[in-house]
């Protein structure tokens, strides 16, 4: 008896249907993963974003009295205390009156609603057309043994354009006078 060699049809239809098969399961799972490439690349911008305003609000002075107004006299108290946001006339971008204190950052936003991310200098950085800033700024935070008067915890969250927030967190303690 002679036996014959390659394929029988049989055998080739099966090969088929088994490739196809295999083909129609890893389709649909590299084409989720391409359409998801991006994300770490938005994430990894927001959380840029994030540490960078954040390093900005903690180098900010953090004491009981104004800095714009007249130093307290030694043990005295403050002549214009600081309140929690700006006070009037003071933004993050103005060259007069920017913002000269941690709390001065409480409730700011920045975003598509507001002209987009500004650099401290008031430019528009590009290609952050669709990340959005908030930043909270807390004053009676917990740190260790100190005075939680004396504590400040800076939260600043941002999103991106897939809609996912990163948020950071950092804490300033109070100068004294």
């Amino acid at each position: 008896m002679r036996r014959s060699r390659g394929l029988t049809l049989i055998e080739a239809v099966i090969f088929i249907v088994v490739v196809a098969v295999g083909l129609a399961g890893i389709i649909p799972a590299m084409t989720l993963a391409g359409r998801h490439n991006a994300d770490p690349l938005v994430r990894r911008q927001a959380l840029a974003l994030a540490e960078s305003l954040l390093a900005e609000v903690e180098l900010q002075p953090f004491t009981t009295c104004d800095p714009s107004g007249p130093p307290a006299t030694p043990g005295g108290a403050c002549v214009v205390a600081q309140g929690s946001g700006p006070e009037a006339g003071e933004s993050r971008t103005s060259t007069s009156a920017p913002f000269n204190h941690v709390l001065d950052y409480n409730g700011f936003s920045m975003g598509p609603s507001t002209g987009g991310i500004l650099a401290a200098d008031g430019t528009v950085v590009p290609g952050l057309a669709g990340y959005s800033v908030s930043v909270q700024v807390a004053t009676g935070a917990t740190l260790g043994t100190l005075p939680a008067a004396d504590v400040a915890r800076i939260q600043v969250t941002v999103t991106g354009p897939d809609g996912v927030p990163v948020s950071l967190a950092g804490y300033r303690t109070r100068q004294p006078q």
